[in-house]
Formats: structure tokens, C-alpha cells, sequence
């Protein structure tokens, strides 16, 4: 299972589809804020695979979120992978500081989204 936590539900809708196009039988969840994302994790009965982090949202931002799952001994293991807009090198260095495996940021064409997810979800992260 994916999770996408990402205040924008057009980009939600085409990361969902290429996460789809992989595999037609994953699940995803989407959470529109960090807030958002924590109440719907505390509530699920399993950890998802990956959880894709957008890093500029209302209420709670992305950091604000990582830093926080990385407190709970339940969620702290759960790979994050930061998806933003974003190109400063302090947002890469200080998510990549609080605990996120890779930073991602948002391609501009739905296939080269779909060629970077692939490459993200068929490596094997330590």
C-alpha cells in the first residue's frame, strides 16, 4: 500500500494513476495535509510501503510530518519519500536530515512521473 499525502488533488489523481499504471492492483491512500496524514495512519490497521510526502501544505507541512512520524515507534521505519516542487538544496538536506530515503522532485510529464516511480518502488532501500 502507498500513501500520498499532498494538498493538491490533481496531482493526488495523477500520482494515484501511476502508481496504478504499475501495478493495477495497488492500494493508495491520500492524505491532503501532515494532519491530515497522521489521524489516517494512527487509524489503519497496517503501515503502508511507502509514504510520498509533498513538502508545502496547510495546517502541517511536509518536515513538520516527517519529524513527527519519526517520534512514533510505529511509523518511524516507514520509507518517505519527499515529492515536492521544490529545488532548494536546504529542503533536500533537511528532509533528507530528518529521515526521508529520497527526494523526488515533481516531474512535469505524467511519463516521466510513471519512469521515476517505477524506479522508486522497485529498489531496495536499506
Amino acid at each position: 500500500m502507498y500513501f500520498i499525502v499532498d494538498d493538491d488533488p490533481d496531482d493526488q489523481e495523477l500520482f494515484v494513476e501511476a502508481l496504478q499504471g504499475l501495478d493495477e492492483f495497488c492500494k493508495c491512500e491520500t492524505a491532503f495535509n501532515g494532519q491530515d496524514a497522521l489521524d489516517k495512519l494512527n487509524k489503519m490497521p497496517s503501515v503502508p510501503d511507502f509514504i510520498f510526502l509533498d513538502l508545502n501544505m496547510p495546517r502541517m507541512n511536509g518536515k513538520q510530518f516527517l519529524a513527527e512520524i519519526k517520534k512514533a515507534k510505529t511509523l518511524q521505519d516507514i520509507p518517505v519519500i519527499i515529492y515536492s516542487t521544490s529545488t532548494d538544496k536546504k529542503d533536500i538536506l533537511d528532509t533528507i536530515e530528518l529521515g526521508a530515503i529520497y527526494f523526488l522532485e515533481k516531474p512535469n510529464r505524467f511519463n516521466d512521473l510513471t519512469k521515476a516511480l517505477s524506479n522508486i518502488i522497485s529498489r531496495k532501500w536499506q
